[in-house]
């Protein structure tokens, strides 16, 4: 039985949250009813909607594993951090990098409560955790756990992992994630993943905009062009702008109907 009354402030667990969702989602246990409600409910419209989060976590370790062993990159910038599982961006790419550096951002505060796990860092590494939203990335940029873990002289990877698509209205996100870009030095990448209706029939659509309009989905959903837009003056790494699964997918991995994902995916590096 949940406990709500052990909740931590600034927590209404009768309020889904995208990160216990994705929790629920991927199979763990920190969530609330009101999330698995919410899960269920995007379930029905996209049954596999499961397969899509399972994707997209394994897109987070490949793409980490590409910026720490073929890029390079030994700073981490991962907002939407989400609760902590298996391989954690720090995990991997301390496993590849041990003095790899990283910052989580979200604005749950169940996340803060296990923000242990997520600072159980290598010794040569450093890990730290802000608690702050999306929406306001110069709070984040001027943060000074922040500043005290990454240096931005140096290259950063920003991971904007299956977070964008809760910034609501058209172009909304772009502004967001040029700020941010623009903080970053040269040799910087940026590695986003969204959610999108690109592969639903017709009929799927237009249920699912109506969702939106009603309120029942914090989740919206942008088309190819508007996501690829995000990466305006980046280098896109091969493959491209693809479904999740198919972004350097491993070895004789079996690639799902891109109607099962429904999310985008692309790695881009700062000039």
């Amino acid at each position: 039985m949940e406990n709500t009354s052990a909740a931590p402030a600034g927590l209404d667990p009768s309020v889904p949250h995208p990160a216990r969702r994705y929790n629920y989602w991927l199979g763990g246990k920190d969530n609330f009813a009101a999330d698995r409600a919410s899960g269920d409910e995007l379930q029905k419209l996209f049954p596999k909607v499961r397969l899509g989060a399972l994707a997209n976590r394994a897109l987070l370790q490949r793409a980490t594993r590409f910026l720490a062993a073929e890029a390079g990159i030994r700073q981490f910038l991962d907002i939407g951090t989400g609760l902590p599982t298996a391989d954690n961006t720090h995990e991997v790419a301390q496993r590849v990098a041990p003095e790899a550096r990283i910052v989580y951002v979200d604005n749950d505060p169940l996340v803060m409560v296990h923000a242990r796990a997520l600072l159980n860092s290598s010794p040569e590494g450093r890990t730290a955790y802000i608690e702050a939203d999306l929406n306001r990335p110069g709070e984040i940029l001027r943060n000074p756990a922040l500043r005290d873990t990454l240096d931005l002289d140096q290259p950063v990877a920003l991971m904007l992992i299956a977070v964008l698509h809760f910034i609501h209205g058209d172009g909304a996100a772009k502004p967001i994630v040029r700020e941010l870009v623009d903080a970053l030095p040269s040799g910087s990448y940026l590695v986003a993943t969204h959610a999108t209706s690109d592969f639903g029939t017709p009929e799927q659509q237009a249920l699912y905009q109506q969702i939106i309009a009603q309120g029942r989905s914090d989740v919206w959903t942008r088309p190819q062009q508007e996501f690829a837009d995000l990466f305006e003056g980046l280098q896109l790494i091969d493959p491209g702008v693809v479904p999740a699964s198919e972004w350097r997918p491993e070895p004789n991995a079996e690639i799902p109907a891109r109607s099962d994902i429904n999310i985008w995916t692309a790695v881009g590096r700062k000039p």
